[in-house]
């Protein structure tokens, strides 16, 4: 005769030993005159079903449902959460609170998120639990609390408070892409549209009072469309890239700042102090630098190599030392100007008005020149 021990299905404790003969159906008869209930399923300790008597061995121990279930009986029976009847039931403490739910709300919505990989198998990541039998996850309760309503609804709620950018962020880290992909249009749509209207002279003054003297002003391609910025202390600011067609700089002060790229074409720079500028690549093709000062006592020379200044009025502008290296000057105005010790290889002088005898024009192209003198 063999023996067998006996527990419901889901529990560990108030097993019972009951005797095998017969067929299955007495066997299963016998379970339930033992433990109380109408015993039709009986299960091994791998979860398999048994359907003939002869697979029992003497002294196994199984388990017994009333109905058909999926449930494992051999899911460790001594979690703490294993005490309730139903064993799909999980306590996560995330961050200090604690949430109920159910193992396939956390595996079957997103059955490739870092969530189900935790909880579809038991103890595959070695999940940490506080004192309570609680699964320990670091993260913050406020965002993971939308994930979890997601994962049991399929739908995305935030309440009043919770910023969508947080719970972003949350649904990346667990792996939950459908939930990121809502959030991600969520947020895009909530944006104010950008706004590329042109800085004026009192936001940029706001900005110039707020910097110090000894701080360089990061200008790198803003927007200065037509803003006045005359007669402002503008040195060393960085303004690579800016756009600053149609403003005023007349009489500003630019020593030092970079306008590489920057775009000033028909700005009005009259009487600017330019020493040591950074005019690389610059097009200020129809703007006016008229009376402008180049020269840098210190001997810094200002450098416009490359720059576009079709059509530039320089009129009796100082530019002792300048470099025009390959810059384009078609048309330009350059009467009065003293280009003493300039350099101008490869610069394009074609109907370039009123041209001084002191001007180094190595390599230098005359299309038509208009020069006072031989050079």
């Amino acid at each position: 005769m063999r023996r067998v021990t006996l527990f419901v299905n889901g529990t560990s404790s108030n097993g019972k030993v009951v005797a095998v003969f017969g067929s299955l159906e007495d066997l299963l008869s016998a379970a339930s005159a033992k433990l109380g209930i109408k015993v039709s399923r009986v299960y091994n300790e791998n979860r398999g079903l048994i359907d003939d008597i002869t697979l029992i061995r003497d002294d196994d121990v199984l388990y017994v449902s009333e109905e058909d279930s999926s449930e494992d009986p051999q899911d460790d029976l001594t979690d703490p959460e294993k005490d309730q009847t139903h064993t799909d039931w999980l306590t996560l403490n995330v961050g200090g609170r604690c949430f109920t739910t159910t193992r396939s709300t956390l595996v079957s919505k997103e059955p490739d998120s870092m969530l189900a990989h935790m909880f579809r198998e038991k103890d595959v990541w070695g999940n940490k639990r506080d004192s309570k039998g609680a699964f320990l996850i670091d993260r913050s309760p406020d965002y993971f609390e939308p994930i979890l309503n997601f994962l049991r609804h399929g739908q995305l709620i935030i309440n009043e408070g919770i910023n969508p950018l947080g719970v972003l962020e949350e649904a990346r880290f667990f792996g939950i892409e459908q939930l990121a992909e809502q959030l991600e249009t969520l947020i895009k749509s909530s944006q104010p549209p950008e706004d590329h209207s042109p800085l004026s002279r009192k936001e940029f003054i706001r900005y110039l009072l707020a910097t110090t003297t000894k701080s360089e002003l990061r200008c790198q391609g803003l927007n200065f469309n037509g803003a006045d910025l005359s007669r402002l202390d503008l040195r060393y600011i960085n303004f690579k890239m800016a756009n600053l067609s149609g403003a005023n700089l007349s009489h500003a002060n630019l020593s030092g700042a970079n306008l590489e790229r920057a775009d000033l074409s028909l700005a009005c720079l009259d009487a600017a102090n330019l020493q040591g500028v950074k005019m690389l690549c610059t097009n200020a093709e129809g703007a006016s630098l008229r009376g402008c000062n180049f020269e840098d006592p210190a001997g810094i020379k200002a450098n416009l190599e490359g720059a576009n200044l079709k059509g530039v009025d320089m009129e009796g502008s100082q530019m002792t030392g300048i470099n025009l290296r390959v810059a384009t000057l078609k048309n330009a105005k350059l009467k009065n100007c003293n280009l003493r010790g300039a350099t101008l290889a490869g610069t394009d002088l074609e109907v370039c008005s009123v041209f001084p005898r002191t001007v180094t024009c190595r390599a230098a192209t005359f299309r038509r020149p208009t020069c006072a003198g031989p050079t």
